[in-house]
């Protein structure tokens, strides 16, 4: 375990915040201050951690460095952190210490000395941030650590700075660097600072993230939820983000207008063929591939037109005329698709408040990574961006499923990918007939996707479809009532102890059932 001997003059925020965070296990094992009424010796003392005053008094430098020397002989500690002690250490004073480490709040070499938030503001940068170093006897100019960054907006004074620099990166800076320091990465040598394993490529041990406000929106997920619009001025790929509102009259899109938005787009991307797709909530109500846009747009619709009301279209090829008249026959609230004929916009602009989004050609991804915030951080993971090829089934039942079926299972993975878990799909040919999404039983989910068909669906029902499942079925009652609305093959990735049983329900019903080998649950 790293223990931590403290130097601080004031607060000692930051000793306290590491003593609280015990980043890689570190302990704080003593406190001492120069100032017998600093703050920082009752909030030691408070977390039961041992303090020691030693006040500056006539004495010299050197005498002063031999009592704090003499105190801190009382303690076992590894590592000393500096926070707020207004004292440069003698060069003596540091070989006598373990390794010393202070922090600074600037970028150094910018803006050393004790005014730096007042030099930022007077360089005008627009950039400011915190420096930990090891100390030496040169102020604020050891070999530098780690570092971060805060953003320095219109408007900041110098107590705007501090605390923004203090909880943005010094509580984070400081933390991190004991970190390395407990799991023994750093050396020390040279005048440098080698960090063992504080690497980049996909997933770095560090992430910094800046994104320019583009909008204020009108509101949250809810009327009473404050919201803003951020983008990657960095990115250009086709984006609901970037893209253009071609009905200028139309009001602003709505937080979950640019949600609903992003997860059509990402959903028709999946297809070279003419695709299109309705989006309601983040999941698709409908989606199809067809020879004519019309023709798929036509099909997504009739999976479940009742869901698709208010809901969100996306066409991965320019929407013409007569896509166009299709769909502002019902009440949609956005399209999303790379251009627009001249017939098009004149039919689509012509309805009120139908937000029209031009992405732009859909090239190829350059984001292969998604996010999600959580509370203290986020979750990064790489994109699914994995569909089964023909060469990827595994059939595992007596009878081999047909072409056609093989044509739909593929389909139907591809868009099963968009559908919240638990998510069963139903799909006839490239078309979807039924979803059950976001269910915590997969045989309910099985049972929501059959009832959408038989219910929802115009013109097309379950009878002969393909039922594609994002993970694999634990029991063979997932089978059973598929079976029951006539489905005629199944996809899904295998996997359960129980897949025996469930090959010989689809079996007993002379379904066709291949394994992906692979899952696509979505969380989000």
């Amino acid at each position: 375990m790293l223990r931590i001997a403290g130097l601080a003059g004031n607060r000692g925020r930051n000793l306290m915040h590491i003593a609280d965070l015990a980043p890689g296990g570190a302990e704080v094992a003593a406190v001492l201050t120069d100032h017998e009424s600093a703050p920082v010796l009752s909030a030691a003392a408070d977390r039961g951690i041992p303090t020691e005053v030693v006040e500056r008094g006539d004495d010299t430098r050197a005498d002063h460095e031999s009592r704090v020397r003499d105190h801190l002989n009382d303690y076992e500690f590894d590592l000393v952190c500096m926070d707020g002690y207004m004292r440069v250490l003698s060069g003596e004073m540091l070989e006598a210490l373990p390794t010393t480490l202070n922090v600074h709040p600037s970028l150094l070499p910018a803006f050393r000395g004790e005014d730096a938030h007042e030099q930022a503001l007077a360089a005008g940068v627009r950039t400011t941030g915190c420096t930990v170093h090891v100390a030496t006897e040169e102020l604020d100019a050891g070999p530098i650590v780690t570092q971060e960054a805060v953003p320095v907006y219109e408007g900041d004074d110098a107590d705007d700075l501090k605390r923004r620099v203090l909880h943005e990166a010094e509580f984070k800076a400081y933390p991190r660097a004991v970190r390395w320091f407990a799991e023994d990465r750093v050396t020390v040598a040279d005048g440098e600072v080698r960090v063992e394993g504080d690497e980049a490529g996909q997933f770095p041990t560090r992430r910094a993230v800046s994104d320019d406000r583009s909008r204020t929106l009108r509101y949250g997920e809810n009327p009473h939820q404050d919201a803003a619009l951020y983008a990657d001025a960095a990115s250009d790929a086709a984006s609901v983000v970037a893209a253009p509102q071609l009905n200028e009259g139309a009001k602003a899109l709505s937080y979950n207008n640019y949600n609903d938005a992003d997860a059509a787009l990402d959903l028709i991307r999946e297809f070279e063929e003419p695709a299109a797709a309705v989006i309601k909530h983040t999941n698709p109500a409908g989606c199809a591939t067809a020879d004519s846009l019309s023709q798929a747009y036509d099909d997504a619709l009739a999976t479940d037109a009742m869901s698709a009301f208010g809901g969100i279209v996306a066409l991965n090829r320019p929407c013409d005329a007569a896509t166009a008249e299709s769909i502002v026959d019902s009440f949609k609230e956005v399209v999303v698709a790379p251009g627009y004929t001249d017939g098009a916009l004149d039919v689509l602009t012509e309805t009120e408040n139908l937000r029209v989004l031009d992405v732009g050609e859909l090239t190829e991804r350059t984001d292969a990574l998604t996010e999600k915030p959580l509370t203290g951080g986020r979750l990064v993971q790489e994109r699914d961006d994995w569909a089964p090829s023909r060469e990827d089934l595994e059939v595992v039942t007596e009878r081999d499923p047909t072409d056609e079926e093989i044509e739909t299972m593929l389909f139907a993975w591809r868009t099963l990918k968009h559908v919240k878990s638990n998510a069963i799909l139903f799909a006839s040919g490239t078309e979807t007939v039924g979803i059950g999404m976001g269910q915590v039983s997969r045989v309910d989910a099985v049972r929501l996707a059959a009832m959408k068909a038989d219910e929802h669906a115009e013109g097309k029902g379950a009878e002969g479809a393909v039922m594609a499942s994002d993970a694999f079925f634990p029991f063979p009652d997932g089978v059973e009532e598929a079976a029951k609305s006539g489905v005629s093959a199944v996809i899904q990735p295998g996997g359960s102890v129980n897949d025996e049983d469930v090959v010989a329900a689809a079996d007993d019903h002379d379904m066709a059932m291949a394994f992906t080998g692979k899952r696509c649950f979505r969380h989000d």
